[in-house]
């Protein structure tokens, strides 16, 4: 079974304001939910950990094979008008927000398209509320808020004006990161901070 509706990622528009976006609720299908939430990874401290520093089961396994092979990538290279060939990926993953998390910023250079796929209980909080800003200024001067709830993906691409963050929020919180980037060497720099900041955050 496909995890991913990417039926649904074609019949949602492509959204310009306040830079290149689409969101699309009920991506990863309802019925497969429940065996992803019952294999995501153990995460107990804020932060995005690469999946290559974690252990998780069979189905979430199968969901990061699927969000990587190239039925995704042609469907995000339709809807962008981009073409993705030869460029790499990186996944990493979050399970709990901290009081670090959520400042507002446009993701490094080196990134092509960004891809989040939350995996949460209806979000009741008003904090954890990703925002598509206009400004690195102001939290609350946004044009799109997005509900980090079960199955829904927001992608995005990466500009000197792609700005967002969300206000405080500490606790549990789900989130898969796909990036496209640039080339290998990224990769590799990319993974290796995040390696190292997953084990001072695991020594802490």
């Amino acid at each position: 079974m496909s995890f991913l509706d990417l039926s649904r990622l074609d019949a949602t528009p492509l959204a310009h304001d306040p830079y290149d976006h689409v969101m699309v609720p009920g991506f990863v299908r309802s019925e497969a939910l429940a065996a992803i939430h019952r294999s995501y990874p153990a995460i107990d401290k804020p932060g995005s950990f690469p999946v290559s520093e974690l252990s998780y089961g069979e189905d979430f396994a199968a969901l990061l094979h699927e969000l990587e092979g190239p039925a995704l990538r042609a469907a995000i290279e339709r809807k962008f008008a981009i073409s993705l060939a030869g460029r790499p990926t990186i996944v990493t993953v979050r399970g709990r927000c901290g009081d670090r998390d959520g400042n507002i910023h446009t993701d490094s250079k080196s990134k092509i398209i960004t891809l989040l796929i939350y995996l949460n209980e209806p979000w009741e909080s008003e904090g954890g509320r990703l925002r598509l800003l206009r400004s690195a200024k102001d939290i609350e001067d946004y044009v799109v808020e997005v509900p980090p709830e079960s199955g829904l993906m927001l992608a995005f691409r990466r500009s000197e004006r792609s700005y967002h963050g969300h206000k405080l929020y500490i606790g549990p919180r789900r989130v898969l990161q796909l990036n496209w980037v640039a080339n290998t060497g990224h990769v590799f720099w990319d993974n290796m901070r995040h390696r190292l900041s997953a084990w001072l955050k695991r020594a802490a």
